[in-house]
């Protein structure tokens, strides 16, 4: 019988491989580097106009959102890719379904980011 790891040394591997993830998707996939630089550009302007604490909460939670659907998406590519090299109709489905929920998220993301900017042009 394997002797199982201490709780807090099995967690600390944990936060290891996830954080392992997060650098392995921003090194690797040029869509998150395109939404990151919209979320600096954004977190900037949320400086540059000294947004409010319920407006950095929208926008913090819709960053998060969006960079973390990107990432499933990208594991749900990766799977359908694995299991399915070649084109197939079904894996075309469920890969166009991931990059739905990106856009959804996205789409949510901009209408916040109007609702925070737009009245700080007018």
């Amino acid at each position: 019988m394997q002797k199982k790891e201490p709780f807090i040394l099995n967690r600390i591997k944990s936060v290891g491989y996830a954080f392992r993830g997060m650098i392995t998707l921003i090194k690797t996939e040029a869509s998150i580097k395109v939404q990151l630089c919209i979320a600096l550009t954004v977190t900037i302007a949320g400086l540059y106009f000294n947004i409010s604490k319920t407006e950095w909460i929208a926008q913090v939670t819709m960053i998060g959102l969006v960079l973390s659907i990107e990432g499933l998406n990208t594991a749900v590519e990766a799977i359908a890719d694995f299991i399915h090299p070649d084109y197939h109709k079904k894996i075309g489905l469920i890969k166009d379904v991931a990059a739905g929920a990106v856009l959804i998220a996205s789409i949510a993301a901009v209408i916040i980011a109007g609702i925070i900017y737009i009245p700080k042009f007018f």
